[in-house]
């Protein structure tokens, strides 16, 4: 993979591709228009890097998003920062990734200032629970859109080797499904196990592998703003997928801790579809509920963190790192076990509805997106009119 000339402090020279207003004007463009998730904000990237400006070629722009994707935590973001990285180096990519992030930064605070005040208006709580009844169906549509790829992966091989592969990839779905499902906080444990038992079937030379994990499972201790932090951490470093694997990572926290209720997290994992930029954005809602504007803040510092150290760490190796087969391996088990986790954070967020209208919302979601393809924003948009009829209407809105 080609890279940009640095200096001997390791920053970008004067060969740049593009000026940092440039950087600015575009990825902030890319961040307050992104709606629609990591889908929306690749096919901006590459229309602007690779169709319109040509800073990047479309075999590199693939490997950048093969490499992304080889990572934890957000995908997107990490393709974002790596695009500004290559377009004007490193200060490029602090000021592309911040454009990105920033706008739907602010955006999911003020409106978790809105939806999490203690006596929000009637018409916030309706639409709150009216979009967050369809949050489940939008976990089901992400995990659908992800496993005919990841299973064609799987049955690359044939004969024995491909069988048991194909049998391992169910066996992982059907562990991040159940983790997701019923024991949330852990399930960075199970996606961690997936990946090394991979990893270790097929290279079962390297014995070390598990000693080089363990580092990265600290018992974050007392104090809100710790949790907060190590709920981010996790968010940002320690998941792989991206999108909703996060939720189960989350939801234990948020509303085990008595930081959020469970109508509450539903309408924070809603925000975070419906804002533009990241999804992960949603971190920044459950940092608000737990410590105010600071643990929002925190919360987003915390989480995004590791995509910008993994670029500015190791962008120059992001060639290497796809055809690496030890990181193949090991996302070969956490893939699937992260896809199943998608499904099985459904679980968990179709239990917090409280009110009947609401699986009625929930069914409608799934016919428009599952049946009429229909897309996400537009989905919760609908499920948002809805609530707000039944509130005004006088319905039950949940607590």
């Amino acid at each position: 993979m080609h890279v940009p000339p640095t200096t001997a402090g390791g920053g970008a020279d004067a060969g740049h591709l593009a000026s940092l207003g440039t950087v600015l004007r575009e990825w902030g463009r890319i961040g307050c228009t992104g709606f629609g998730g990591p889908p929306a904000h690749i096919a901006l990237l590459r229309r602007l890097c690779v169709d319109r400006e040509g800073w990047l070629d479309a075999a590199e722009f693939e490997d950048a998003i093969a490499a992304c994707n080889l990572l934890p935590g957000p995908a997107s973001t990490q393709l974002a920062i790596f695009c500004a990285w290559r377009v004007r180096g490193r200060l490029g990519a602090v000021a592309g990734g911040m454009a990105f992030i920033v706008p739907g930064l602010i955006v999911i605070l003020f409106l978790a200032a809105l939806f999490l005040a203690g006596t929000p208006p009637l018409w916030v709580r309706g639409a709150g629970a009216g979009a967050g009844a369809a949050v489940a169906a939008v976990a089901v549509q992400a995990g659908v859109m992800l496993l005919a790829p990841s299973w064609k992966r799987a049955s690359a091989r044939d004969g024995e080797a491909g069988r048991a592969a194909r049998a391992r990839w169910v066996a992982y779905l059907l562990a991040g499904g159940a983790a997701a499902a019923v024991i949330g906080p852990w399930l960075v444990l199970v996606l961690l196990g997936c990946g090394l038992t991979e990893l270790g079937i097929r290279q079962a030379r390297r014995g070390a592998v598990t000693a080089a994990i363990a580092p990265l499972l600290p018992a974050v201790g007392g104090g809100v703003l710790a949790s907060v932090a190590w709920v981010a951490f996790k968010v940002g470093a320690l998941s792989f997928g991206g999108g909703f694997v996060i939720i189960p990572l989350m939801q234990a926290d948020a509303v085990g801790r008595g930081w959020m209720t469970s109508a509450q997290f539903l309408n924070a994992v809603a925000l975070g579809q419906i804002t533009p930029g990241p999804v992960v954005q949603t971190v920044a809602a459950v940092g608000f509920a737990a410590g105010g504007l600071a643990g929002g803040l925190l919360a987003a510092l915390v989480a995004f963190a590791p995509s910008f150290a993994f670029v500015l760490g190791g962008g120059r190796h992001f060639g290497a790192l796809r055809g690496n087969r030890f990181a193949q391996c090991f996302l070969d088990g956490a893939g699937p076990a992260a896809i199943g986790a998608i499904f099985g954070a459904a679980v968990p967020l179709a239990r917090a509805l409280q009110a009947g209208w609401q699986f009625a919302v929930l069914g409608g979601a799934a016919v428009l997106l599952l049946v009429l393809r229909r897309g996400v924003v537009l989905t919760l948009l609908a499920a948002a009119a809805a609530g707000l009829v039944v509130a005004l209407a006088g319905g039950p809105l949940p607590r």
